[in-house]
């Protein structure tokens, strides 16, 4: 359950950078696609599933490095913005986590 909570937090992270920072939507841009893809795979084969934590405390860093770059670039520009547009949802998510 908390696996696809995760994966909708990453999904709304890689549309809001993908609407603010390539000024296109999600669904036109091929790069965020691979990464959403991506992300949901690493997700779908976490070996700490329900008991996850951050990816960025986790001792097994299961990304490619093309991919973990990219994504780090995406947490950054959203995770701020995430705050104003859905901040609920950010609390949980880091309270949760943590």
């Amino acid at each position: 359950m908390k696996i696809e909570k995760e994966k909708r937090i990453v999904k709304l992270m890689i549309s809001e950078y993908s609407k603010g920072h390539d000024k296109i939507p999600l669904e036109e841009n091929e790069r965020l696609i691979q990464l959403l893809n991506y992300a949901y795979l690493r997700l779908d084969k976490c070996p700490f599933q329900d008991k996850k934590k951050f990816c960025s405390k986790c001792k097994i860093h299961c990304y490619k490095k093309d991919m973990q770059n990219l994504m780090k670039e995406v947490m950054r520009y959203s995770g701020p913005r995430m705050l104003f547009k859905h901040p609920i949802l950010l609390f949980k998510h880091i309270f949760q986590r943590s």
